[in-house]
C-alpha cells in the first residue's frame, strides 16, 4: 500500500511553513515564505490577508516539489496559525474589508478603556466568561475597531455578509472556496468572545464589543472535519482539512504535553508558556489567563497560559533597527563576549507588557547602562529579557497550581541559540527540554489530523522524537539577584508619568 503522508500547515507571526510528514511521522520536507510587516507611525500593526493566502498556496506546492513525492500521497492537512490576529471580510465576495489586524497591536485600547469607564467591574465580568482580563490583546477589540472606524463594515454585519474570524477561520474560508466558516476551539478562547464554561460564544460579551454572532464562525473541536481543499485546484482530486489550532496549542501537542501540570513555552516573535491544567478550568488571581488547550471528539482540555508580546522580535528589532547584528545568529557569540560586569537590563515593552504586568502604556526601556555597556552587552540584555519574562509566568504557573515545576518543555527557533537556553534554565530554576524536531506547532496539528485520519499511533507518534536537555546551574544567591534587577527594570517602564 503506497505510503500517506500528512501535511501541517503552520501560518506564523512572520511568515507561512509547510512541514511534511511521513507515515510514521517524520518531517520529511519544509518550506517557508515570509509576508510583509505593515507597520503604521503609530505602531499599529497590520498583514495583507490575500497575500498570506498566496503563500499558503505557495508553500504547499514547494513543499511537495522539494520532497520530490506523488501529490497524491498526501491524505490530510492540519492548520495551526497566529492567535488573536483578527480581520473581517465580505460573505459574498470573500474579499476582505481590511487588513488584518495583528495580534502584537494594541489599537483597541480605547475601546477597553471605554467599556471600562461605562462599567468598572466589566474586566471581571469578561474575565468570568472568557478567562481573558479586558485588553486590546486579544481579537475580540481590533473587531470592534473595524466595526468602528471601516467604513460599511457595519452595515455589511447588519445585512448578514460580514465574516468575522482570526487567521484560521480565514484559511478554512478561502482554502473550501468559501463552503466551510469555522474555528476550533483553541482559537475561539483567544479571541475574547469565547464563553469557556459553556464552549460556545458568549452573548453578553459580544455584545459589549458590538460584535454580531451571525458574524462569527462555527465552532468546532480541535480534530473537526473543517472541510476538503484542491489548493486552488493544484490537486486533481481534494483533501480533508482534519484539524486546526492555534499554534501554542499545536505546539503543546507537540510536546506531548497531554497530562496536568505539564509545562512548555513556544520563542516565536513573541511567547506563550503554557501548562495543561486538565478538564477543568482554573481561574486565575495573578495575571495568568485561562483558555482552551483543545477538544477532541467532544472532550475539552484547558489551560493555564501566560503571553509575552517580544521575545524573537527583540532579535529583530536589534538587527533591523538597531542595526547592531547582521545576523540572528551572531546573538549567541556577543552574549557569551559580554562584560560579566555589566549590569544593564532591557525591558522590550514595545506595545506594553502581557502577563503578569498586563500594562499596554508601557514602553520598551534600557536600565543600567555605564560606560562599560556597549553592543556585547547590549545584546545580551536583549536576549536575557526574553528568558526574564518567561521566568516571571513560569513562577506565577507555580504559585496558581502549587506544582513543584522542574521542566520546561521549549519549541521555536530561538531554541537554537544556547547561551539563551542556558540562561532560561539557570534564571528559572528548571531542566530545559528541546525536541530535535524545531517547528512543534505545525508538528502537532499534523500529528492530530494524522492520528485522527488512523494514519498515526496515539502513544507511539511521539516516541521517536530525540531531545536536548539544560540544566539549571546558576546558584540561586546570583539567580536571586539578577531576578531582582529584573523586576526594578521593569517596574521602571510601569511608571506612568
Amino acid at each position: 500500500m503506497p505510503e500517506k503522508y500528512i501535511l501541517g500547515i503552520d501560518q506564523s507571526t512572520q511568515g507561512t511553513k509547510a512541514l511534511l510528514f511521513d507515515g510514521q511521522g517524520k518531517l520529511a520536507s519544509r518550506c517557508d515564505r515570509p509576508h510583509r510587516q505593515i507597520i503604521s507611525e503609530k505602531g499599529w500593526v497590520e498583514h495583507d490577508a490575500e497575500e498570506i493566502y498566496k503563500n499558503v498556496l505557495a508553500v504547499v506546492k514547494g513543499v511537495a516539489a522539494r520532497s520530490g513525492i506523488d501529490k497524491t500521497a498526501i491524505a490530510a492537512v492540519g492548520i495551526s496559525n497566529q492567535r488573536e490576529t483578527a480581520m473581517a471580510w465580505n460573505r459574498k465576495t470573500g474579499k476582505p474589508i481590511y487588513n488584518a489586524i495583528v495580534w502584537q497591536c494594541a489599537r483597541g485600547e480605547m475601546i477597553c478603556n471605554r467599556l471600562m469607564a461605562e462599567d468598572e467591574n466589566c474586566s471581571e465580568k469578561i474575565k468570568a466568561a472568557t478567562g481573558l482580563p479586558l485588553s486590546p490583546y486579544f481579537s475580540a477589540a481590533k473587531l470592534s475597531w473595524i466595526l468602528e472606524n471601516v467604513a460599511g463594515a457595519k452595515e455589511l454585519m447588519c445585512e448578514g455578509n460580514l465574516c468575522m474570524g482570526t487567521m484560521d477561520t480565514w484559511l478554512v474560508y478561502k482554502l473550501t472556496g468559501g463552503k466551510s466558516f469555522k474555528t476550533d476551539v483553541s482559537n475561539a478562547s483567544r479571541t475574547q468572545l469565547f464563553n469557556i464554561n459553556s464552549l460556545q460564544w458568549d452573548d453578553t460579551v459580544c455584545k459589549c464589543f458590538g460584535i454580531a454572532k451571525t458574524s462569527l464562525p462555527e465552532i468546532c473541536d480541535s480534530n473537526a472535519l473543517y472541510g476538503k481543499t484542491d489548493f486552488a485546484g493544484w490537486l486533481n482530486e481534494k483533501i480533508v482539512i482534519q484539524a486546526v489550532m492555534g499554534d501554542s496549542h499545536a505546539a503543546l501537542f507537540g510536546q506531548a504535553c497531554r497530562n496536568p501540570g505539564m509545562l512548555k513555552a513556544t520563542y516565536g516573535t513573541g511567547s506563550s508558556v503554557m501548562m495543561n491544567i486538565g478538564e477543568k478550568a482554573i481561574f486565575s488571581k495573578c495575571g495568568l489567563v485561562t483558555s482552551l488547550a483543545w477538544s477532541f471528539d467532544g472532550k475539552a482540555n484547558y489551560v493555564l497560559e501566560g503571553n509575552v508580546n517580544y521575545t524573537g522580535a527583540v532579535v529583530s528589532w536589534l538587527k533591523d533597527n538597531l542595526q547592531l547584528i547582521e545576523d540572528d545568529n551572531q546573538t549567541e557569540e556577543l552574549a557569551e563576549n559580554s562584560n560579566q560586569a555589566d549590569k544593564s537590563y532591557f525591558v522590550p515593552a514595545f506595545t506594553g507588557l502581557g502577563a503578569p504586568y498586563w500594562d499596554s502604556t508601557a514602553t520598551a526601556m534600557f536600565t543600567g547602562i555605564t560606560r562599560i555597556t556597549g553592543k556585547n552587552e547590549m545584546v545580551r540584555a536583549a536576549l536575557d529579557s526574553i528568558a526574564y519574562q518567561i521566568q516571571d509566568i513560569v513562577q506565577l504557573m507555580r504559585v496558581e497550581t502549587n506544582i513543584d515545576i522542574r521542566e520546561l518543555c521549549v519549541d521555536g527557533g530561538p531554541t537554537k541559540n544556547r547561551y539563551l537556553m542556558q540562561f532560561q534554565a539557570d534564571i528559572a530554576g528548571v531542566s530545559v527540554k528541546i525536541p530535535a524536531v524545531e517547528e512543534l506547532s505545525g508538528m502537532g496539528v499534523a500529528f492530530v489530523a494524522g492520528i485522527s485520519m488512523g494514519i498515526y499511533d496515539n502513544k507511539q507518534i511521539f516516541e521517536q522524537i530525540k531531545h536536548v536537555n539544560y540544566m539549571k546551574k546558576m546558584q540561586e544567591d546570583k539567580r536571586k539577584q539578577l531576578l531582582g534587577g529584573w523586576h526594578a527594570a521593569v517596574k521602571r517602564t510601569l511608571v506612568r508619568l
